[in-house]
């Protein structure tokens, strides 16, 4: 591992990347204020929440469970299977522009504050890492130690932990698609008897391990999309952590130069990304708000106003004003709204105990012999209830002479499950003058649901499908 322990943040390069292509292990200063405070407890929360939400129950499954085996995915007592997964589009398109409307904002707010990866490196993995080798001070001289037993142990247990929160990540993981019931199921019966879940779980593992071992900040430099967005989602009146050049410059020493800033690097060395904030907004930064709370302090033990560091809009830092409505945010406000109601809507009106699927089945459209026409369907209700139960097929208003095969015969439909028949309509050919629309019904019990759909009756004066 390269090391350049007086490497200088500049613009024309990535601070986490030697010049030969290595990875420059950034060794990041611990930080108070209550920017961090904040952070921490809102890190708190997210991962409890990620813990715990398996464990909630709603309508008699997990608050979020994707149960991928049985085909339903349970988010928050919606139940969707397969035929249903469209609704998501406008739930995640809602959701996509909401994020895009808070960036237009507030900058890069999510990565900072909310985002999966930053919390566990930042809140976990790092604390972890200074809870064992100690401040930045003694991390850098541990690096450039030679090997002893010391060392090793420090390192040995570094990594150790690392491992142990990346399974305990990857198992939580897991459950949202089999459980928490059957996740202690299959650790009890042994990884072989799960080949797939135990793979899924290890490679997770593997892959947490490297990136919060080793990788880091560099996934959010180099591989994280929404950073390569942020440019164009945001502008001068976007909220974002800035430096005041007019108050800062000329930096250096207290009574030796007119501007505010000391020079002191505190905000260098607290940048979990290696920038220097005082260079300008940078794609590096992930808003997490370290280099206020560092300058805030130092400014503080320097007799100064804090503020120096701060969250502004670009316009803000130069003393002009901040516009709050403008075109982008209100494009995205309406798309992020249009995307959620949509939403909301078609999943409510989805949001059934039992959907069913009617279809014709394959083959010929109609069949005819010297007596009647037949035509073949197929009818297949969900269920995604907890409990048994029971549906039958009916005809409702049919032409005299229509009759349905098996009609009023219940079949069972097991809980959280799907039941399929073979529905044959056949009319004499007495009675058949030509096309006709019919309507079919499911009665589904308990509860009285009666679940209806037009069907096409073809004969021999049409080709035409439905």
């Amino acid at each position: 591992m390269a090391t350049d322990l007086r490497k200088q943040p500049n613009l024309d390069s990535v601070t986490t990347i030697n010049r030969d292509g290595s990875h420059y292990y950034l060794h990041t200063s611990d930080v108070k204020g209550k920017w961090t405070f904040g952070r921490r407890w809102v890190a708190g929360l997210l991962i409890a929440v990620y813990v715990l939400l398996p464990w909630v129950q709603v309508n008699g499954s997990p608050a979020l469970f994707l149960d991928v085996e049985n085909r339903q995915f349970h988010v928050f007592g919606l139940t969707l299977v397969p035929q249903d997964l469209w609704v998501m589009f406008f739930g995640i398109t809602g959701l996509g522009f909401t994020l895009f409307f808070i960036t237009s904002l507030l900058g890069r707010l999510w990565c900072g504050w909310a985002c999966p990866y930053t919390v566990f490196l930042d809140h976990v993995f790092r604390r972890i890492e200074r809870w064992t080798e100690g401040d930045a001070v003694a991390r850098r001289r541990l690096d450039a130690a030679p090997w002893s037993a010391g060392k090793w142990l420090r390192r040995g247990l570094k990594h150790a932990l690392y491992l142990l929160c990346a399974t305990l990540i990857a198992h939580v993981f897991l459950s949202y698609f089999v459980s928490i019931p059957r996740l202690y199921q299959h650790m009890q019966e042994g990884p072989l008897a799960h080949a797939t879940a135990f793979g899924a779980v290890l490679f997770l593992t593997l892959i947490l391990w490297f990136c919060f071992g080793w990788f880091r900040e560099q996934f959010c430099v180099i591989m994280c999309p929404y950073g390569r967005l942020q440019s164009a989602l945001t502008d001068d009146d976007t909220v974002v952590i800035g430096y005041d050049e007019k108050r800062g410059e000329p930096r250096g020493p207290k009574g030796k130069a007119e501007g505010s800033c000391i020079d002191c690097r505190r905000c260098v060395n607290v940048c979990p990304t290696g920038i220097d904030i005082r260079n300008g907004l940078q794609l590096e930064c992930i808003g997490c708000a370290a280099c206020i709370d560092a300058c805030d302090d130092v400014m503080k033990l320097v007799g100064r106003p804090p503020g120096l560091v701060r969250y502004d809009s670009l316009n803000g830092l130069q003393g002009r004003k901040r516009r709050i409505l403008r075109p982008r945010v209100v494009a995205y406000t309406i798309l992020g709204l249009l995307g959620l109601t949509v939403f909301s809507i078609t999943a409510w009106r989805r949001a059934k105990p039992f959907t069913a699927d009617f279809s014709r089945m394959r083959g010929q459209p109609y069949y005819a012999d010297s007596t009647s026409v037949r035509n073949h369907f197929h009818v297949r209700v969900h269920n995604k209830r907890n409990q048994p139960a029971s549906f039958a097929l009916h005809l409702r208003n049919a032409p005299p002479g229509f009759t349905l095969s098996g009609a009023g015969q219940a079949m069972d439909i097991p809980p959280r499950g799907e039941a399929g028949t073979p529905a044959i309509i056949l009319a004499p050919h007495a009675s058949y003058a030509g096309p006709a629309i019919l309507v079919i019904e499911a009665r589904v019990q308990p509860g009285d649901v009666v679940l209806t759909h037009e069907l096409r009756f073809l004969g021999p004066s049409t080709h035409t499908t439905p």
